[in-house]
């Protein structure tokens, strides 16, 4: 079965638009639990936007599913997540001026500074991924880094999928889908675990969830935009079906 794992950030975004105490994402992780999700996903950056650092403490210890900690590869977060001790780090890029994470990690442009990092968080006995672009080479650096995760940036098949009428039989989309898939199978060939996400929807994730030795999928704006409208719960419980349909 095909892990889901939502991300909450959305919650906290909305909670630090008055700076105040509502909506607690701790509450959300428990409403999707609930709802099917076996992870929480949250991204503490470097500029406490939305995810702050007693939400990440408060999480560690009440959520009862596993915990995926996004961060960016500094001295500052690997101290954090030693001390948290999540069941995984995934290290993203992180720019201050964007909206949300805009492309993959260039493992391969940064190999040695990385390769000590994951080796840290190894050694306190945390897995750790790396989220990159659909790209070949970015798959072998990860794997000669130590990582043990490769979580497959979905973002371009996704925007492909939705700028040409939503046609998974469009040449672009389907050029997408099929970087995606290439990339999963190198990823399972280097003896890592191969997930994926960034920009699924309750549209196009069934073509993803299809893909084979596909392990997790991480979803976060899509459902907490649904859930406005029908809850939490319910928003997770739909996803979670559209992906158990897709991976039968």
């Amino acid at each position: 079965m095909i892990e889901l794992g939502v991300n909450i950030d959305h919650v906290a975004t909305v909670r630090q638009a008055r700076r105040t105490w509502e909506p607690d994402p701790t509450w959300a992780a428990v409403e999707a639990h609930l709802g099917g999700a076996a992870g929480i996903t949250i991204h503490l950056r470097e500029d406490r936007r939305h995810i702050q650092d007693d939400d990440v403490r408060r999480l560690s210890e009440l959520v009862q599913i596993k915990l995926n900690l996004e961060m960016a590869a500094t001295d500052e977060m690997v101290g954090i997540a030693i001390e948290i001790r999540p069941e995984v780090v995934m290290l993203v890029p992180e720019g201050r001026h964007e909206i949300t994470t805009e492309g993959g990690l260039d493992v391969a442009g940064g190999r040695d500074r990385l390769k000590g990092v994951v080796s840290r968080l190894r050694d306190h006995g945390i897995p750790v991924s790396a989220f990159i672009d659909p790209d070949p080479v970015q798959v072998e650096a990860a794997a000669a880094c130590g990582f043990s995760i490769c979580e497959v940036h979905t973002g371009p098949f996704a925007h492909a999928f939705h700028d040409h009428g939503r046609s998974p039989e469009s040449p672009p989309v389907v050029a997408e889908l099929a970087a995606v898939r290439k990339a999963g199978e190198a990823i399972v060939a280097a003896g890592m675990r191969f997930n994926a996400g960034h920009a699924l929807n309750y549209a196009n994730v069934q073509a993803i969830a299809g893909l084979p030795g596909l392990r997790e999928l991480h979803i976060g704006h899509s459902i907490v935009s649904r859930s406005i409208f029908i809850g939490l719960r319910e928003a997770v419980r739909e996803m979670r079906n559209l992906i158990n349909e897709a991976a039968r």
